[in-house]
């Protein structure tokens, strides 16, 4: 799942034309899935222009150009700003003279999704100072305005997007994306995505679960589990300490829904990496988080997030009960949104480009300050409570 994984791979003997080969056969099955959809007459052949966006690896993969410099200091891609090439040069099953777009992007961590998120979610075109935050594997930071655009990039691990969770999954038909959890009895209630029989749980629930777990004692604030907590929920097994979400009757495999110890400790890497991330990248330009207008959302682990549960975990920053939850904004996949807009109009694509120019990165591996902060990060929600006066007062309530 994780891009260093994938450039090694690749760097083996064939592996950059097997990656190229199962990237391109994931993207051609999607178009003759789109082209069955919509009943286009002439099919595939009949599409004159595709726009593709996505992590500075997997463009490389697709353009067959090697990865290695994005993993290797000083951390450069190859290029950021692919030239337009036809359909039949790259091997995508469209009409063969169909211009293929690639959008640009910034640096190793920080690709052409991201470039596509910061248009579709506006903040370069606003007044209002934005935190734009894409919650998956690279843990992709963007702060600034119509004036100024400074980004970032952490290794978060896909944890938010089911990967490394024993029964997580993408948020998808089946997936948990809810979970409240009664102090008094700790017996779960959840949402799941279809409203069908659950399958496991997706980011959004994720996030739900662990916040629920701290608030009612389930879980400490290093993750562990109380095993001592007089529930059937809460069992010593063989992945270690663990929590019963559903029982193996309500589930579509039939076996129980749990989260293990092992599953906390990857989602605290996770959201330690995403909170250090822009706490640091803010505190290198000497701006507060506290000034922040907005704080918009990107990520495609669930159709939404619950912002106060993802407060609680330490997951966003808490901006204080004046402010509220409105300034944050849940914007979905906003890779898909932009690439779309840079498809169907010119002047999307070429703020694209400019976007991508303006963005000033800030590697965070020469930082040491951001381990510093990482490793403050690794607790519920942080070893610092004053960061998050909400919490501290919902600890108290509960």
């Amino acid at each position: 799942e994780d891009v260093i994984s994938r450039i090694i791979y690749a760097s083996k003997n064939g592996g950059e034309s097997e990656m190229r080969e199962l990237v391109l056969n994931s993207i051609n099955t999607l178009i003759e899935r789109v082209c069955q959809k919509s009943s286009t007459d002439s099919g595939q052949s009949s599409i004159v222009k595709a726009t593709i966006t996505g992590n500075s690896t997997m463009i490389h993969l697709l353009l067959g150009i090697p990865a290695d410099s994005i993993r290797l200091s000083p951390f450069v891609t190859a290029v950021n700003h692919p030239p337009l090439i036809t359909a039949a040069e790259i091997g995508l099953n469209l009409n063969p003279a169909a211009l293929v777009d690639c959008i640009p992007g910034v640096a190793s961590y920080v690709g052409a999704d991201i470039s596509a998120g910061v248009l579709s979610s506006g903040m370069d075109d606003s007044e209002q100072v934005s935190l734009f935050m894409d919650v998956g594997t690279n843990g992709e930071t963007v702060l600034g305005s119509h004036e100024w655009l400074v980004t970032c990039a952490c290794s978060a691990g896909p944890a938010f997007e089911g990967a490394g969770v024993l029964h997580g999954m993408r948020a998808t038909r089946g997936a948990i994306e809810e979970v409240w959890i009664n102090g008094e009895t700790y017996e779960p209630a959840y949402r799941v995505i279809g409203e069908s029989k659950p399958r496991g749980l997706c980011g959004s629930g994720l996030i739900s679960l662990l916040a629920e777990m701290f608030l009612t004692g389930i879980v400490d604030k290093g993750g562990n589990i109380n095993l001592t907590l007089p529930t059937k929920r809460v069992r010593q097994a063989a992945h270690g300490p663990e929590y019963v979400i559903a029982w193996g009757a309500e589930t579509q495999s039939g076996q129980d829904i749990v989260i293990t110890r092992v599953d906390i400790d990857n989602l605290l890497r996770a959201k330690a990496a995403i909170y250090a991330g822009f706490t640091v990248l803010a505190e290198s330009i000497g701006y507060p988080l506290e000034a922040v207008d907005r704080v918009l959302i990107g990520g495609s682990f669930g159709k939404y997030i619950n912002v106060e549960k993802a407060v609680q975990i330490g997951l966003l920053p808490d901006m204080g009960p004046e402010k509220g939850w409105e300034q944050f904004y849940f914007l979905g996949n906003t890779s898909v949104l932009g690439a779309y807009l840079a498809l169907i109009d010119q002047q999307a694509r070429a703020r694209i480009a400019d976007i991508a120019g303006r963005m000033t990165y800030i590697e965070l591996s020469a930082d040491n300050s951001f381990y510093e902060a990482f490793t403050s990060a690794l607790f519920l929600p942080h070893t610092d409570l004053h960061r998050f006066p909400s919490v501290a007062s919902a600890m108290t309530d509960s």
